[in-house]
């Protein structure tokens, strides 16, 4: 029979675990340091920097009291131990209590010499200092600024978040913030990691590691791990390249591979002349980014034949976003039948395949 000693030891040890790397269900219920402190924490949104600091210092409190929670809750499921007796209690659970009592002792000390004037001596401080600028504050008033604006990239995997702006690379963990700038960087792919299965998605899933590298005097570097189906995304907001050795193969997302797919089958189709007198094409009311490029002209059946119908739409769509719009129309349980789908023009809604997308001459 597995005694109440045993049995509180395995359970403690089990919850500190799922509370120290909480996994997605302990999230959703909601325990974590950040749910429970979220009235003292404030919001991240508006003071990321502030809310870090303070987060970071919580954390590392909260973590170096569960030892001395569990000697708490062992006397008291046993209370035949006397553990709070030090003269009876046996001697591995007094030195348990005093070298866990030193640590946490020692983790107080720390927050209060860095709470001090303000956080001034915050770890996250001083890496904004190391960057350079006027003052840390300016910096952190930056980075506040640019965390609350929509178009940041921003990906999780466990107790870490990735989030990238337009000037700025932040990865949270549980007791630290890493900060570089985008300007100030060097970024290379140095490892990935294939899985058959996911806990999550029960498909195969592949992880990337990347090394940021600050090119900045006393510049840290650390690695980010990201799924490789979100490097597309994060290419795109990054202003730097990131490097990868030939033997890494970084594994495409379906709308990746689809809209590679796309574009070749385009590439093959006719081009389209646009009448002289016809109007400069203006910029794609998709992503505002691009020169709209693409005419849908019926290619694909003679006369009136079949589902498609000819588009009177002028050109007002770039060949990226018309490829993402057509995998959005179809069966996203059945990848392998987009290629031979058709979809509604998402101007006029007339049907169009693939084969109708033209190129503008």
């Amino acid at each position: 029979m597995v005694s109440v000693e045993l049995g509180f030891t395995l359970g403690y040890i089990l919850v500190c675990l799922c509370f120290v790397a909480p996994p997605s269900e302990f999230r959703a219920a909601g325990i974590t340091v950040q749910n429970i402190l979220a009235g003292w924490l404030g919001s991240e949104d508006l003071h990321f920097i502030y809310y870090h600091i303070k987060r970071t210092a919580a954390t590392s409190l909260i973590h170096a009291a569960l030892p001395l929670g569990y000697y708490v809750g062992l006397s008291i499921v046993s209370p035949h131990l006397q553990l709070w007796d030090f003269a009876l209690a046996p001697t591995p659970a007094v030195v348990y209590f005093a070298v866990f009592s030193a640590i946490f002792c020692g983790v107080v000390v720390m927050n209060y010499i860095w709470s001090r004037k303000g956080w001034e001596g915050h770890p996250i401080v001083a890496r904004l200092k190391s960057l350079g600028g006027n003052s840390w504050r300016a910096t952190a008033s930056s980075i506040n600024v640019e965390f609350r604006r929509i178009d940041k990239f921003s990906s999780g995997i466990g107790g870490t978040r990735l989030y990238i702006m337009d000037s700025w690379i932040l990865k949270t963990g549980p007791y630290n913030v890493n900060i570089a700038h985008q300007a100030n960087v060097h970024l290379r792919v140095i490892k990935t990691e294939n899985h058959v299965i996911s806990h999550e998605t029960g498909t195969s899933i592949q992880y990337l590691r990347i090394a940021v590298e600050q090119l900045s005097r006393g510049g840290k570097t650390f690695t980010i791990r990201l799924n490789s189906t979100e490097y597309g995304d994060l290419k795109n907001k990054l202003s730097a390249p990131i490097h990868a050795a030939r033997d890494i193969v970084i594994r495409q997302s379906l709308s990746d591979m689809f809209l590679e797919a796309f574009r070749e089958q385009v590439s093959q189709n006719p081009h389209h002349t646009l009448p002289e007198d016809a109007p400069v094409p203006e910029p794609c009311i998709g992503c505002m980014q691009t020169q709209s490029n693409i005419k849908l002209v019926k290619h694909c059946e003679e006369g009136d034949w079949g589902e498609c119908v000819q588009c009177y739409c002028r050109p007002m769509w770039c060949l990226e976003c018309m490829g993402k719009w057509f995998s959005s129309r179809q069966d996203q349980a059945h990848p392998e039948r987009w290629l031979a789908g058709n979809s509604p023009c998402p101007t006029c809604r007339a049907k169009f395949c693939m084969l109708d997308v033209c190129f503008i001459a």
